[in-house]
């Protein structure tokens, strides 16, 4: 009977183990990604659902990912902008940030050196919350000189060198200059341009989600 009773109590608990990693598993809150730009993030032109955070989402829920993606983009907002409002646009609960800021610095022919100090500065209020962040590139129209798209270019593989973080080289790459994946302003991806960012960006947020489940 004493050996019955320690193999039930054995088998029981084994029970009650299972019983709390898959309660665990059903509970637990989803990865919370936090797309932070402008109108490339904020889907300015595209219908309700076809933005970039919104179709980002359900790609990697489509591949099986628990996550929710929030949308944090500003129409019109430059790195100096996002920097103003991070605090109360980005949760510090978020477990991974797309940075995705400066296509409107270089339109306006923002001096870079300005647009690399709101970067910076952003790159290190994230660094002190332990935030992942994915840090995606932005390159300067060539009508502005080769000098200005020199420096300008550089900001975005250099920071993401000393802070440590994830790059995506070029948000529109495969996308601008390309008729069919723009809106008439040839500055905004359409739906099926938007669609193609999401496809090419998807194996750095889930290199960015192997490490934050590691790190769970």
């Amino acid at each position: 009977m004493g050996t019955f009773k320690m193999e039930f109590l054995r088998a029981f608990a084994c029970a009650v183990a299972l019983w709390a990693a898959s309660a665990y598993a059903t509970f637990a809150a989803p990865v919370e990604i936090v797309a932070f730009g402008d109108s490339l993030t904020a889907g300015y032109g595209v219908a309700p659902g076809e933005a970039f955070p919104e179709q980002l989402e359900a790609a990697l829920i489509a591949r099986g990912h628990d996550v929710s993606v929030v949308n944090a983009g500003v129409s019109g907002d430059t790195s100096s902008g996002g920097l103003a409002r991070l605090e109360w646009s980005v949760p510090a609960e978020a477990d991974i940030v797309i940075v995705e800021l400066g296509a409107n610095d270089a339109l306006r022919g923002v001096d870079p050196e300005i647009t690399r100090e709101s970067l910076s500065n952003i790159l290190a209020k994230l660094r002190e919350r332990n935030q992942k962040v994915l840090l995606a590139g932005m390159l300067a129209p060539r009508n502005l000189g080769a000098d200005y798209a020199t420096a300008f270019d550089a900001i975005y593989p250099e920071l993401a060198e000393e802070y440590g973080v994830a790059l995506y080289p070029f948000f529109l790459d495969g996308v601008a200059t390309e008729p069919g994946l723009n809106q008439p302003d040839g500055i905004h991806p359409n739906a099926e341009g938007i669609a193609k960012i999401v496809e090419a960006i998807l194996p750095a947020l889930e290199t960015l989600l192997r490490e934050v489940a590691t790190e769970s």
